[in-house]
């Protein structure tokens, strides 16, 4: 099978990138050990983020510190034979989430989230899924007035990158959500994020767009990537083999194993995270997410979708969904939760860097070999900004967002 591009990895990131390499006039394959969407971006909580102008850093304070380290709350945990292989990158997570440095990295990151709805729906109107775009962003519920003091100034701070948000009293969160607990001080409504209730659906129907465009998917496995004279070749799963001129690496945590092939290592590393859907009990419903206490409830085809924040554990290690056990009494009592859909959790790694940036343009040690990967929490948010991004580089375009803070050579 002869291609101009070999794309590797049919994530949200893979298939936008491929999609607007394909709009662009080039014969893109598709290539993926499974069927499109099925990895990390298949569990998320269905929020394109326009908010999240503020990557997250890792805490510097020495409570918050002193609680993550008792391994006991909700938001973060981690197994201690995985932190050795940890120690470097979060060392360097931690030195650049130093308040000037992270101002420097958020004013870069800021510049690829504040395109994503833009992108989402763009592409969301040439795949006809614009309905899986729900524009009722998402709330978030406090439990005490300091924290909700806290995200109100934060809110503030993004209102300069042009991000919206309404403060909710209690009687106006019951209102809008009547199924809620009436437990919360109040919340904050971050108004500019698309809710979507079932993201898979979302990436596959980028996918089918990719398709009726001429691409070709293949199943096959990344790390039978290789030279072949001065472009790419890859063996499919039934033997079938893949040339192209280019090769696009966007297989999110596994990326770094392919590189590291052809002498380029990111220093990524993993936060795996879990879900679980289960029925609403009666007539119980939310008409958007809802995040608190280290966890969001989400409304999804499949039923609400209780989310965990972040474990670090070595790759290796089977699932450990403790972070859901513990969120499970409390999002019982603030939400008529009633059986799980699922008989367990399903479990993605998000693939992070230690400046909190993703790895977006050519890879230094090879050329033809470009490199998508990286976007930790966000690849779900930022899959059509990438593609757009990447599709121009490797189609001589002006970027329509700066590539500099994302080079590959910064590592």
């Amino acid at each position: 099978m002869q291609a101009d591009v070999i794309v590797l990895g049919a994530g949200m990131v893979g298939v936008s990138v491929a999609a607007h390499l394909q709009k662009r006039g080039k014969q893109v394959v598709l290539v993926d050990r499974r069927q499109p969407g099925e990895e990390t971006s298949y569990g998320n909580g269905g929020l394109v983020q326009r908010e999240a102008v503020f990557p997250h850093p890792f805490p510097r304070e020495f409570a918050e510190l002193r609680r993550i380290a008792k391994n006991r709350s909700v938001d973060v945990h981690y197994h201690l034979s995985g932190l050795p292989g940890l120690a470097w990158p979060l060392a360097s997570y931690w030195r650049n989430s130093e308040p000037r440095r992270y101002a420097e990295i958020a004013a870069q990151w800021s510049t690829l989230i504040a395109t994503c709805t833009a992108e989402h729906k763009a592409l969301a109107e040439e795949a006809g899924s614009t309905e899986l775009l729900r524009p009722v962003g998402f709330l978030r519920a406090f439990n005490d007035t300091a924290t909700m003091d806290a995200e109100l100034a934060k809110a503030e701070r993004a209102r300069a990158f042009g991000v919206g948000s309404a403060v909710l009293t209690p009687a106006k969160l019951a209102e809008m959500e009547p199924h809620l607990g009436t437990e919360f001080v109040g919340a904050l409504h971050w108004t500019d994020p698309y809710a979507v209730n079932d993201p898979h659906a979302l990436t596959m129907s980028y996918f089918a767009l990719f398709e009726r465009l001429g691409g070709q998917f293949a199943l096959g496995d990344a790390t039978t990537l290789q030279r072949s004279g001065a472009g790419w070749r890859v063996t499919g799963s039934d033997g079938a083999v893949v040339e192209a001129a280019e090769a696009v690496i966007a297989l999110g945590i596994w990326s770094g194993a392919v590189t590291r092939r052809f002498g380029y290592k990111p220093p990524l590393f993993g936060k795996r995270g879990y879900h679980l859907h289960f029925k609403p009990q009666g007539n119980a419903g939310l008409t958007r997410p809802v995040a608190s206490n280290g966890f969001l409830l989400a409304p999804m085809r499949a039923g609400i979708r209780l989310t965990t924040g972040v474990e670090f554990a070595r790759p290796e290690t089977p699932p450990t969904p403790v972070q859901l056990a513990r969120a499970l009494p409390i999002a019982r009592r603030i939400f008529p939760l009633g059986e799980p859909v699922e008989p367990a959790p399903w479990m993605g790694i998000r693939p992070a860097t230690p400046d909190m940036l993703p790895i977006i343009g050519p890879i230094p040690t090879e050329p033809g070999l470009w490199g998508a990967f990286g976007h930790a929490h966000q690849g779900f948010t930022l899959g059509p900004t990438t593609g757009r991004m990447l599709a121009e580089m490797m189609t001589g375009e002006a970027p329509f967002v700066d590539p500099a803070p994302f080079r590959a050579e910064r590592f």
